[in-house]
């Protein structure tokens, strides 16, 4: 019997672990055929869960808008939403807006938990460096011991206390040439007739 795989990817975690490579690029992937390419012999990708919020930029969001489309067009991914907070910043007499990213977290525990106590996947994938996700993944590991955890570390992230809890890691900047097969073409032809184009920045 093939042991079902989920992944479980932090967004922005991803997103800037890619950013501080300079690998823009790899912006525009195939995220279930990027995955398909970590299946071991015996192994079958169930489910890729992408978790991320929508800027408040108009450009930002419409590239992600196009980013996120190609990719649902797979039956096996699928989006799980955040929002981002508006949050002022004190620094030497001035204030500066920014913004934070909420509940990716708590998004990811709540799936991965969810997903091991009905029995919907044998080895879980978590692509992020978020030691917040430590409380969730004991709480994984007392629930079901059989269960499998990895961590897939985006570029230029790592976390000491996942690798500690984890059956074992990849640091994903060792695999630029994945990265390489799995981005999707310029023009992308979508399975309702529509047809969206890579954003001319991501290059």
């Amino acid at each position: 019997m093939e042991r079902r795989v989920n992944v479980y990817i932090d967004g922005f975690n991803f997103y800037y672990g890619l950013k501080s490579k300079y690998w823009k690029k790899y912006y525009w992937l195939d995220i279930v055929a990027f995955y398909e390419l970590f299946m071991k012999e015996g192994q079958i990708l169930n489910k890729v869960y992408y978790f991320t919020a929508v800027p408040f930029d108009t450009g930002q969001r419409k590239r992600q808008s196009l980013f996120l489309t190609a990719n649902r067009d797979n039956p096996k991914f699928e989006v799980v939403y955040g929002k981002f907070l508006k949050k002022e910043i004190h620094h030497k007499g001035n204030i500066i807006h920014t913004f934070e990213e909420k509940q990716t977290d708590v998004n990811i525990a709540v799936n991965l938990i969810r997903n091991v106590v009905l029995n919907n996947c044998e080895t879980s994938i978590i692509v992020s460096a978020d030691s917040d996700l430590v409380p969730p993944i004991n709480l994984v590991k007392e629930l079901n011991t059989k269960h499998k955890l990895f961590f897939h570390f985006p570029p230029k992230r790592h976390s000491v206390n996942l690798q500690q809890l984890s059956d074992g890691i990849i640091n994903l900047e060792r695999y630029e040439s994945r990265f390489k097969k799995c981005l999707l073409p310029d023009v992308v032809n979508l399975s309702n007739g529509y047809t969206i184009n890579k954003p001319p920045s991501w290059v």
